[in-house]
């Protein structure tokens, strides 16, 4: 008679033995919002989440396309507010006090431990370190914690600074992207066990292949495929006033978000984000268009139409949508999360309000 297998036995063997080696699901269970509903949307499939711990998130894009100001920013301030203690790597020496304390962000060391790191290796060696102590923590006295790295595209390897001092300036274009591969795979590998949460921006350059014009991210495709959320950012003038008016002065940035990749949601999709420089984000920003690319909401004469799944009409002018007049966006994003069926109903009612157009006898 065979013997049957023991798969306890088993998992208690492998987990004794080999050092490293985790059993079970590792589903996100905290989730960070970005400070605007679209994004979160987009990232998770869901308005209120956004970014998950136990995960590796990257945001990439041009010189002022509103990375810091999203992850050194917001994703900071909504991280303390849920009790996660964060801890901000800043390699571009740019984070001023003052500017995050503009932004919401607690700058106590209760709640924020700032560091001003340079090296791959210095930056690698302070994550193990972190987790090592950790680790040696009772799992009910574990802090919930994430890493904010801003930026992956400024760090340096001992090559750049021995160059640096020799006063010859060849680069090492060849051990930076493998240095910034292992720095996220060993990340991603600890992270997940143990509920921390790593989110890093990156440098984008133009692309010069005319069959793939997207830009860029620097430092190789390795840490693209450990990451879990990829956002690349681009920076358009916003030239509008308080009232959507457009005028000639920029007043601020569209970041132009596009999700490249996600395990949450549909990837490949985008939304432009109004980031005017006196009132900052507006959280509700680019959910008007995200709706209409949906088919929720229907151009009907001046104004925009939407049903909802009870039969309820909503309708009115789109500075209206925009300003969540009566609070009809936050209706939209109810229904829509108490009914995930939603859009498929909205796209049948669309089907068939067009077939009976074109039935119409002239």
């Amino acid at each position: 008679m065979t013997r049957p297998f023991d798969v306890s036995k088993f998992r208690k063997t492998i987990t004794k033995s080999i050092d490293g080696i985790s059993v079970g699901f590792n589903d996100p269970t905290d989730w960070i919002s970005t400070g605007n509903y679209t994004l979160n949307y987009l990232i998770s499939g869901d308005f209120h989440k956004g970014v998950p711990l136990g995960k590796v998130t990257t945001f990439a894009g041009e010189s002022g396309a509103g990375k810091s100001f999203i992850c050194a920013g917001n994703l900071v301030k909504n991280a303390q507010d849920q009790g996660i203690y964060v801890i901000l790597i800043d390699t571009e020496n740019a984070l001023d006090e003052a500017w995050l304390h503009a932004l919401g962000v607690d700058t106590d060391e209760n709640k924020l431990l700032k560091l001003n790191m340079a090296m791959i290796d210095d930056v690698a060696k302070m994550i193990s370190e972190f987790v090592k102590e950790y680790k040696t923590l009772p799992e009910t006295e574990r802090p919930k914690v994430l890493f904010v790295l801003d930026s992956l595209g400024m760090l340096l390897t001992p090559t750049d600074v021995n160059q640096f001092e020799a006063g010859d300036l060849k680069g090492d274009m060849g051990r930076k992207p493998k240095a910034l591969t292992a720095l996220v795979r060993n990340c991603v590998n600890m992270f997940g066990d143990l509920n921390l949460g790593l989110v890093a921006t990156n440098h984008t350059y133009a692309s010069q292949d005319m069959f793939d014009p997207d830009d860029k991210i620097s430092g190789g495709q390795g840490f693209i495929y450990a990451s879990s959320i990829v956002v690349a950012m681009k920076k358009l003038k916003l030239k509008e006033d308080d009232e959507g008016n457009k005028i000639s002065e920029v007043r601020g940035i569209r970041a132009a978000c596009k999700i490249m990749k996600t395990r949450y949601a549909k990837p490949f999709e985008s939304v432009q984000i109004k980031i005017p420089y006196e009132q900052g984000m507006n959280p509700y920003s680019g959910l008007v268009d995200m709706f209409e690319a949906k088919g929720l909401l229907q151009k009907e004469g001046n104004s925009l139409k939407c049903t909802l799944s009870d039969g309820t009409t909503i309708k009115q002018f789109r500075k209206a949508w925009e300003r969540n007049d009566n609070g009809c966006l936050d209706t939209i994003m109810k229904d829509m999360s108490d009914n995930p069926n939603l859009l498929s109903i909205q796209a049948v009612a669309a089907e068939d309000a067009l077939e009976d157009s074109d039935n119409i006898i002239l």
